[in-house]
């Protein structure tokens, strides 16, 4: 009987039994609760393809298809004191990064790369809200100076592609820091004559809205992305009133001349074409042409002075 129980049963379920099934085959939307296979849901770019709804992005995936053949080379920036306040809350902030570093397989929130979109050159800085939810930091801003410097130097556009909920509080004033230092870094950009083009994905808040992802020379946003300042919570709670419907979404700030164009995933990579073809080569042209080039869901939201750049 021992024999039966401890030999012959084990190797009859091995063969018969149910398999393990990896728990990440199947993701749930957020908005409309559609069940979505995986590897559908990354051959449409991360999209819904039941209601629309943009779900987030890895930095690594958002620069694969908006560089040409997914081709792009990342730019080192320099290394920064990763605990300057030796800060602890309910862990310590080296354990939060330790952690961070594994789920994303990045170093820090940031990742920039250079390559060519529609052939022509651009350093892209994309941030990776999986890692600590996006915050800037020191070396977040370290890395848009990188990127800033790199553009300069390849006499390439600059693309950023904030996804953030801001200041990283872990570093206290350091990390406030990072605001005029990163709006510094967009001047460099603007001083050299180069097209500085902002992308605003889900979500774009705090200290990162009220800096350097609020001056695009072209201000781009994915349908639905949140984009703001304060939460919707606080403010409601500071004012006191109901917030209107679609309250700091990317087609109210349209609306209300806050973003430029409002481009589908996957549009993006064609629409950036367009806009870096119109403002390197095209920055004498009428403000007819760029409505004329735009997408035609995005032609429009532009407004008519920043189709001219600077």
């Amino acid at each position: 009987m021992s024999w039966l129980n401890e030999f012959v049963r084990p190797k009859i379920r091995a063969l018969v039994g149910k398999k393990d099934v990896p728990d990440n085959l199947w993701h749930k939307c957020p908005a409309c609760e559609q069940m979505l296979f995986h590897r559908e849901l990354s051959d449409n770019l991360h999209v819904c393809h039941a209601c629309g709804h943009h779900l987030r992005l890895a930095a690594k995936e958002r620069m694969g298809f908006l560089f040409d053949g997914g081709e792009f080379t990342r730019v080192e920036f320099q290394s920064v004191t990763p605990d300057p306040l030796k800060f602890r809350d309910s862990k310590r902030y080296t354990d939060r990064l330790k952690d961070a570093q594994s789920k994303s397989g990045e170093k820090e929130a940031i990742v920039v790369g250079h390559g060519t979109i529609g052939g022509q050159g651009a350093v892209i800085a994309a941030f990776d809200f999986g890692f600590m939810g996006g915050s800037m930091g020191q070396a977040v801003g370290e890395g848009l100076l990188a990127a800033a410097r790199e553009a300069v130097t390849r006499n390439a556009a600059l693309i950023a592609i904030p996804a953030s909920g801001g200041a990283r509080m872990q570093e206290g004033m350091l990390s406030l820091i990072q605001m005029p230092r990163t709006v510094l870094a967009v001047e460099q950009v603007r001083e050299a004559g180069l097209p500085y083009i902002v992308i605003l994905t889900d979500p774009t808040t705090g200290g990162v809205s009220a800096s350097f992802a609020m001056l695009g020379d072209i201000q781009i946003a994915e349908p639905g992305a949140t984009i703001g300042f304060a939460g919707k919570r606080v403010i409601k709670d500071t004012i006191r009133e109901e917030l209107p419907e679609g309250f700091q979404t990317a087609e109210s700030l349209r609306e209300h001349g806050m973003v430029d164009m409002v481009v589908p995933r996957g549009e993006m990579q064609a629409t950036i074409a367009r806009v870096l073809n119109l403002l390197r080569e095209g920055r004498g042209a009428s403000v007819e042409t760029p409505i004329a080039l735009a997408a035609p869901d995005a032609a429009s939201g532009m407004a008519p002075d920043s189709a001219h750049g600077d």
